[in-house]
């Protein structure tokens, strides 16, 4: 068949290239695939009203498109066994046809032939398929090299502009780096902070939360303003400190969107310091708390509690509930985690905090579970019974768990053992092939034995009689 001509070939893959920011190759690739499809449904198009469909869904595996750059146009390229009867035309060929142009061919081999029909039987139908699975292709390519652009990208902090909203999301523009295109993401409504202002073109930091591939949309990247790994990069940006390695954030514990309006963002972030004559705390905030208020900005006015990490857990609990002032910390229950924190009156309902925030936030930073009481009320007896029952509690169900899974174990070993008798008694095939290869194994070593044997024999008795 004759080439069909696409007239202006080289120019419609170089602008698609520009445009869609796609190497060439990748383009060329996507127009293969999408011209094999239009072909595809040329061939099913034929046997419409006709009969049922007879091709199966691997059945055109072995056609291919061949692009020619140079006279600007396509054909279509069957790989086609060699046979003595032919069964399937679209996937054989007769020897006895092959032979008139090839006297050496034999039946095995594979010939490429081609099958590319007239551009006018090609049809409407399969033109509109080409161009719809084009567009498919080049924006699959386009979300592949975004998965593979971002998912490893060592800084997961970009800087973000509001292009436009989508129901409760915000989409942004990014960009992994200098001279890159920009690509969407996606902010979603639980990942916005209440104080942001997400107006037409306006810029934000954010960090990339994830590279997901979403079922019909292929890759998409999603960008957090809640995340705590912000506040983290924010604070390695602004302070000198931590970039040098002399100071570390132990533990961050953020609420970006507190459950009740009248309550305000807020973070508390435990640093320490690796060497002793700095000071953790006083490094993050800053001169006349500069450098915090950098951080405090970025955030859009976000309540930050920097306080210092302590292996002690109970001066690390008194840190956490900065700026409330702690009289007696009790580790009530130390395997269970659970600590009793006697204040003043006067400090319970900021140690509190409003709606519980500031209590909620140090427990998640320390790890414990954190009661707070009235030092003047507290009756350590009472404390210690009520203590007590739920420590009991807690063991018995550790120990209902820790009998569930030995229960489980048990019944896993004994279903193994199960199997491995019953694989005794009737061996799959694979099992009659391993023992096969051991056999085949036992039996080359007796013969290598019995030769090593005979061939010490021979060398006995030369020696003896050369003696």
């Amino acid at each position: 068949m004759a080439l069909v001509q696409l007239p202006g070939l080289n120019n419609l893959i170089e602008d698609i290239s520009e445009e869609k920011k796609l190497p060439a190759q990748v383009v060329e690739t996507a127009l293969r695939e999408a011209l094999l499809k239009g072909y595809e449904r040329y061939r099913r198009t034929l046997y419409l009203g006709i009969n049922e469909n007879p091709f199966e869904e691997e059945y055109f595996s072995n056609f291919d498109i061949g692009l020619d750059l140079d006279e600007e146009g396509y054909r279509v390229l069957a790989s086609k066994i060699i046979v003595e009867e032919v069964e399937s035309e679209d996937h054989q060929i007769a020897l006895s046809e092959v032979m008139q142009v090839a006297e050496d061919a034999q039946a095995g081999d594979t010939v490429v032939l081609d099958v590319t029909p007239e551009k006018e039987e090609f049809g409407r139908m399969a033109a509109a398929t080409t161009k719809q699975v084009l567009a498919q292709k080049l924006r699959d390519q386009q979300r592949r090299m975004i998965q593979e652009e971002f998912a490893d990208l060592e800084d997961p902090v970009l800087t973000a502009r509001v292009m436009r909203f989508e129901r409760q999301s915000v989409i942004m523009a990014v960009s992994s780096g200098l001279g890159r295109p920009e690509v969407e993401a996606e902010l979603p409504r639980r990942d916005q902070l209440p104080n942001d202002n997400y107006r037409a073109n306006a810029t934000f930091k954010v960090f990339l939360k994830e590279v997901s591939e979403v079922p019909r949309r292929g890759p998409q990247l999603f960008v957090s303003r809640a995340n705590a790994g912000l506040v983290v990069y924010l604070f390695e940006n602004e302070v000198p400190e931590i970039q040098e390695g002399s100071v570390r954030i132990v533990a961050v514990s953020r609420e970006a969107n507190p459950p009740s309006r009248s309550v305000g963002p807020r973070t508390k972030v435990a640093v320490d310091s690796i060497e002793r004559e700095v000071d953790p705390v006083g490094a993050c905030i800053g001169a006349r708390g500069s450098r915090i208020q950098q951080v405090v900005n970025e955030l859009r006015g976000e309540k930050i509690d920097v306080i210092r990490w302590s292996s002690d857990p109970i001066q690390y609990i008194c840190n956490s509930l900065s700026p409330a002032r702690v009289e007696v910390v009790r580790l009530v229950d130390p395997e269970g985690q659970h600590a009793h924190v006697l204040v003043p009156p006067d400090q319970l309902s900021l140690a509190i905090g409003r709606e519980g925030q500031n209590v909620r936030l140090a427990a998640r930073l320390t790890g414990w579970k954190i009661d707070i009481k009235n030092s003047q009320e507290y009756d350590q007896t009472a404390e210690d019974s009520i203590v007590a029952e739920l420590i009991s509690q807690r063991e018995e169900e550790e120990a209902l768990q820790r009998e569930a899974e030995e229960r489980l174990a048990a019944e896993q070993a004994a279903r193994a053992e199960e199997d491995a008798r019953l694989r005794e008694l009737y061996p799959l095939p694979e099992d009659e092939d391993e023992d096969e290869d051991e056999d085949e194994t036992e039996t080359e070593v007796e013969d290598e034995n019995e030769e090593e044997n005979e061939s010490e024999q021979e060398i006995i008795e030369n020696e003896d009689r050369a003696r």
